[in-house]
Order: structure tokens, then C-alpha cells, then sequence
């Protein structure tokens, strides 16, 4: 059995070719800022990985998700980092779409057609702060004569230049002057909608985690869809579903990063067979840790508990991470670290994931908040 078989063979699978493609591209090339990897994701139907069938997308469990996920997060790092997001937001949009019936603008105009175009989505969505659901209001709108302006900013923003649309919550007005939650689905061509340089650093640069901008972009009542008044209680479920998914799929995609060293220090034969036993132990716990997280939301065990679970998953994974990195550049050895710009971008990759919400501090209250019989996630 070779090293993320199971993982490879599943990206083969449902994503015939593109880890063939991935791999053709040079290291440097495929993580530059003008890196071919998003758009060869496209081109191989990357963005309908977790599109329903029934929405003609390929309709992956989450299973199959996560090992495509790791697959990709060894091969291009910051294409599986920036898509994480996407699939977020894709699961997302498939959840709240029985909220606003078969005939919402949200079904005709951008659920029918997202798996047609492959489109991909970047997320205005609050993504898992502490003490905050992930539906929380991100961007703001005012009533203007004919319908509202939407002002708001998400840095940083995953696919910023490569996005075809924009997903976002947006706080409004309700019909009675209280506050409400509603969602928008805007192309990235809006007028008003601006990218601006935000990313400095080298490591994933090829995310490109830049600053979407939202100024003044003109909407009407009828682009603003807001949730009925009965959907209050599957909006919390939804909250959890997404904190579950958000977390499993970012601790999939840095498995893959740090999966990337380990596999150098396999095929180089580096270090004592005890020593790359060690290695592969660590790395397949995480892999291991965030398969039973997807097992779990096959079974649908979802909810408070499950939301724990993902918290539970995602910071073990972090800290084994940690210790995968740091033992796969000394097995690989200074010699290698000197000659192979690569061990240093990976291992600085792979450590973003501790920058991720939500913080360990916050992680921590949650978790206390949790085993006080509270629940975890306040939306």
C-alpha cells in the first residue's frame, strides 16, 4: 500500500486527471501568485465536488470529500487551502436552499446553474468565530431609494481574484425596524465590488487571500433573500452544520500539506525505518481523526455534540500537525532544508492552520461552555 493511496484513488475517482495535471506543474509554479492550479481545478470539475446530484454536481459524501481534500492539499497546497472555502459555501448554499422553496431567486439563478458553469464561490460569510454563528452578518445594508447598499469588508478572502461569485451574509432591516439576517449570491463583476492586495507573505500566496471590498454595491429587495420567520431553529442546526464541515475540511486540507513532507522523507528513504514509522503514525492519526469526523456526518450525527467533535478533531490535528512538521524536516535532514526551497515552504504552510477560527482561547471557553451543559455555538 503506497503512501495517500486511498486519498489519490478517490481524487481520481471523482476528479479524473487533475492530480495528474497538478503534478505535471513545477512546485514554485503551481504556489506563485499567477499559479494554473485553480483554473485546472475548474477545468477538471473541481467546484461540483460537493454539489448535490440531483444539482448535476458529483455529489461526493463527505467521505470521499476529505481524502480528495488531503489528496489536493499535498499536491497544490494553496489550491486546497483557497477551495476549503469554497466548499463551505457550497454546502452552505445547498442547506438554506429548501429554506426559500424551489422557486426562490436562490434555486433559479444560481443552485441550477452553479454546476453547469463550475462556478466558484468565495465566502463574505463570518466562518466560525467564536461566540458568533458562521451565518452571523458579515457586510451591512441600508435602505436606499429602490432597494439597499451593501457595504463591507472580508479580509482575508480565499479565490478573491478567481471567484465567480460572492456569497455573503448580510445584515438588514426587518419589516418591523428589528435587525435581520439575509443572503446574497452576487457575481464578482458587481459594480462596487473591489479587490485590493492584502496577502504579504509567501507561504499560499496562490490562495490568493486578498481583501474583498464591498462599497456601495446597489441590490434590490428581490436579490435580497431572506430566511421566513419559521426558519429561526434550522438556522441554528445550520450554524453547527457549518462549524462541523468548516472545521473537518480545513483540518483535511493542512493533513495534506504536512502529508507532503512525509511523503518526501518515504520516498528519499530518509532517516531510520523507525523514524519514518513515527511519521507515518502521526500524519495518519490526523487523516484518521478527520475521516471519523466525516463517518460521523454520514451517519447524520450532527448538532451540539458533533460541533464539539469537529473542535475536538481540528485541534488534535493541529497539534499532531505541529509535530509531523517538525519531525519531517529533521528526519529529511539540513542538507536537504538548504537545497530544497520546498521543506520551507511546506512547513511554514502547514502551519497556518493554528490561524484558522476559531482561536484556541476561544476554542477553550466553547469547550467549557459545552461540558456546562450550554450549547456551543451562539448564532
Amino acid at each position: 500500500m503506497k503512501f495517500l493511496h486511498h486519498d489519490l484513488a478517490a481524487c481520481e475517482r471523482l476528479l479524473p486527471g487533475l492530480a495528474g495535471r497538478l503534478g505535471d506543474v513545477p512546485f514554485d509554479e503551481l504556489e506563485s501568485a499567477e499559479s494554473p492550479a485553480l483554473a485546472l481545478f475548474k477545468q477538471y470539475g473541481g467546484p461540483n465536488l460537493l454539489i448535490p446530484g440531483e444539482y448535476d454536481g458529483i455529489g461526493a459524501s463527505a467521505l470521499d470529500a476529505v481524502r480528495v481534500v488531503r489528496a489536493l492539499g499535498s499536491l497544490a497546497p494553496s489550491l486546497a487551502v483557497a477551495t476549503a472555502m469554497h466548499h463551505f459555501s457550497v454546502g452552505m448554499l445547498y442547506s438554506l436552499s429548501p429554506l426559500y422553496g424551489d422557486d426562490s431567486k436562490l434555486r433559479k439563478t444560481v443552485l441550477d446553474v452553479m454546476a453547469e458553469k463550475r462556478s466558484l464561490l468565495a465566502s463574505g460569510f463570518a466562518e466560525g468565530r467564536s461566540g458568533r454563528g458562521i451565518l452571523s452578518p458579515a457586510v451591512q445594508a441600508r435602505e436606499t431609494s429602490g432597494g439597499y447598499l451593501v457595504s463591507g469588508s472580508k479580509k482575508p478572502c480565499s479565490l478573491s481574484r478567481s471567484m465567480d461569485l460572492l456569497t455573503a451574509s448580510v445584515g438588514v432591516s426587518g419589516r418591523d425596524g428589528s435587525p435581520e439576517m439575509a443572503l446574497l449570491v452576487l457575481p464578482a463583476d458587481t459594480p462596487g465590488i473591489s479587490i485590493h492586495p492584502f496577502w504579504s507573505t509567501f507561504p499560499l500566496v496562490a490562495a490568493e487571500s486578498h481583501e474583498v471590498r464591498l462599497e456601495d454595491v446597489f441590490v434590490t429587495d428581490e436579490d435580497l433573500l431572506r430566511a421566513p420567520p419559521s426558519a429561526a431553529e434550522k438556522l441554528d442546526e445550520l450554524n453547527e452544520t457549518g462549524v462541523i464541515w468548516f472545521q473537518m475540511i480545513i483540518a483535511a486540507a493542512y493533513t495534506g500539506v504536512a502529508s507532503s513532507l512525509v511523503a518526501r522523507a518515504l520516498e528519499e528513504r530518509r532517516g531510520t525505518a523507525g523514524e519514518r514509522a513515527q511519521l507515518c503514525l502521526l500524519v495518519e492519526t490526523a487523516a484518521s481523526l478527520v475521516e471519523g469526523l466525516a463517518r460521523r456526518i454520514m451517519d447524520g450525527d450532527l448538532g451540539n455534540d458533533c460541533a464539539a467533535a469537529s473542535l475536538f478533531t481540528r485541534y488534535s490535528v493541529q497539534d499532531l500537525l505541529t509535530r509531523v512538521v517538525g519531525m519531517a524536516v529533521e528526519t529529511l535532514g539540513g542538507m536537504a532544508y538548504i537545497r530544497s526551497p520546498e521543506i520551507a515552504y511546506l512547513a511554514s504552510a502547514a502551519q497556518a492552520l493554528v490561524f484558522h477560527p476559531p482561536s484556541r482561547s476561544s476554542m477553550s471557553e466553547a469547550i467549557d461552555a459545552y461540558y456546562a451543559g450550554k450549547p456551543l455555538f451562539f448564532s
